[in-house]
């Protein structure tokens, strides 16, 4: 960071022989942002360039890391050669840094799992996520409003799943009180819902609940902590991750005050490879990402995407994006030339070359510029070299990284999920069963378990006053033993599949 007040990402060349800076400037970042280029151009270290001004700035920074890239900024970078010409070249003195860096990670493999409720993410979000349309978003509705009225928690899927089985045993009495319940519909909510658990999303609903506060913090130097979200995985799983970004944004959004446009932004946003996020996403999807896009702003929250082409990005997101950085496109196609075209029309031109010609002719570490003027008008682009980064370039190793996961201030906070009583054991007590079984049970015994357990009572076993079961009888260990067997050999996502529709099956009688 500059003492001005911006971040220096590069310099242009002039035509006299001289530089001129192109910084981004604070006051006006929470504007948006996109950084585009092929693939191998310098989109990744213009974006740790930027997090690193950001992190100087004092301004907390959220990174979804595609690659494992991003993790370098937790390490001092190396003063190689290439970084000491650049820096010669534009005038600045290279001097390798770390920064502070948070690391999360949804599955909890590489980082802080990050967790929502379900009720947080509510009905409206939900529905979009799953594709609802209006009769079984309105069922959807009815299912929260029953739980609210009645003071059922709806922590995670599993309490939801169960809602949605007490509606079905319910239709009669809840479409009296509520409006008309079809059991059709609650059938489609509860595939759609298959669908988003098969992505992994019983990891993302459950308890402790992400505070975002924790995203918005500063190191004892002032400097903005760098959050890095390990997104390998996730991209996989488009669903989750546009759930996962949806309700972030919508929370924030929620929860902060409006500020107009601050000194600096609260927070800003980076988007790895944000075409992935967009590709077959639902329109609701898409109009509601646009939507809080476009408000949050006055919230002091900055959003930057980044990916291949603008056109990646939808246009009413497109036009909320005021500094643009576009690294080098290939033209070796009639749809790569109509991208090129597409990309300079973005621009606010500059009379002294070709825009779409210099797209197509820029190097590794070059970038035509244009970020916002002092009255919020885009500046005219430039042909520019962006700055070397302070951190390293490159992912740390990953026992760099259980280090550092170790040694966080959040060690403790997040790591392991809590399973209150909610929703699902509420509704299995009223039907006078246990609370359902016990995570160790579901774990270890798993299909097997159960399905013995069901089968015993087939075979004449009765549960004891008390809740617990009798010892097993030699048929129950034989049936119990087969059937914790092929759980096994059918995998976890499909045995946790079958358990589900058992258990449906057994609380229906």
């Amino acid at each position: 960071m500059q003492g001005d007040g911006t971040i220096l990402v590069g310099k242009s060349i002039l035509k006299g022989g001289g530089t001129k800076p192109e910084a981004l400037m604070l006051r006006l970042a929470n504007r948006h942002g996109l950084v585009a280029g092929a693939t191998g151009t310098g989109k990744t270290v213009t974006l740790q360039v930027m997090a690193e001004g950001f992190s100087n700035a004092g301004v907390p920074v959220f990174a979804a890391d595609i690659k494992g890239d991003l993790s370098g900024l937790a390490a001092a970078g190396e003063s190689k050669p290439v970084f000491v010409k650049r820096a010669e070249e534009l005038g600045i003195t290279y001097e390798p840094d770390r920064f502070p860096t948070v690391f999360w990670d949804l599955f909890g493999d590489q980082g802080h799992p990050i967790r929502a409720t379900v009720i947080e993410m509510g009905p409206l979000l939900l529905a979009r996520l799953l594709e609802l349309n209006d009769t079984q978003e309105g069922v959807l509705n009815i299912a929260f409003r029953v739980a609210d009225d009645n003071h059922w928690p709806v922590l995670d899927l599993k309490d939801l799943r169960a809602l949605l089985l007490y509606l079905t045993e319910n239709l009669k009495e809840i479409s009296g009180k509520y409006g008309n319940v079809s059991a059709a519909s609650v059938g489609a909510i509860q595939r759609q819902l298959l669908m988003l658990e098969n992505q992994g999303a019983d990891k993302f609903f459950g308890e402790p609940a992400l505070d975002l506060n924790d995203f918005m913090k500063t190191d004892r130097d002032g400097r903005g902590i760098i959050n890095i979200l390990a997104a390998d995985k996730l991209m996989q799983r488009p669903r989750l991750y546009a759930a996962f970004l949806l309700w972030m944004l919508s929370e924030l959004f929620e929860q902060l005050p409006e500020v107009g446009d601050l000194d600096k932004p609260k927070l800003v946003f980076f988007f790895d490879e944000a075409h992935l996020l967009f590709d077959d996403a639902p329109k609701a999807l898409l109009d509601a990402v646009e939507q809080v896009v476009r408000l949050i702003r006055s919230k002091g929250v900055g959003v930057y995407f980044v990916t291949q082409n603008p056109l990646d990005v939808p246009e009413t997101v497109l036009g909320q994006l005021g500094n643009r950085v576009q690294h080098a496109l290939r033209a070796f196609t009639p749809r790569d030339q109509r991208a090129v075209k597409a990309a300079a029309e973005t621009f606010r031109q500059n009379p002294g070359f070709d825009v779409a010609e210099a797209i197509t002719e820029l190097g590794v570490g070059e970038a035509l510029v244009s970020f916002l003027e002092a009255k919020g008008t885009p500046s005219v682009v430039e042909r520019a070299l962006i700055a070397p980064p302070q951190g390293r370039v490159g992912p740390i190793t990953p026992a760099e990284r259980a280090e550092l996961i170790a040694k966080s201030p959040l060690r403790g906070k997040y790591d392991e999920a809590v399973d209150n009583e909610s929703a699902y054991e509420i509704l299995a007590k009223r039907k006078g069963l246990d609370s359902g079984p016990s995570e160790e049970a579901v774990s270890e015994n798993g299909l097997g378990g159960l399905m013995g357990g069901w089968l015993g009572s087939v075979l004449g076993t009765k549960p004891s006053t008390k809740g617990r079961r009798p010892a097993p009888s030699l048929a129950e260990q034989v049936i119990g033993n087969a059937a914790r067997s092929m759980a096994r050999k059918v995998g976890t996502e499909v045995g946790n599949a079958i358990l589900r529709n058992v258990l449906g099956g057994m609380t229906k009688r």
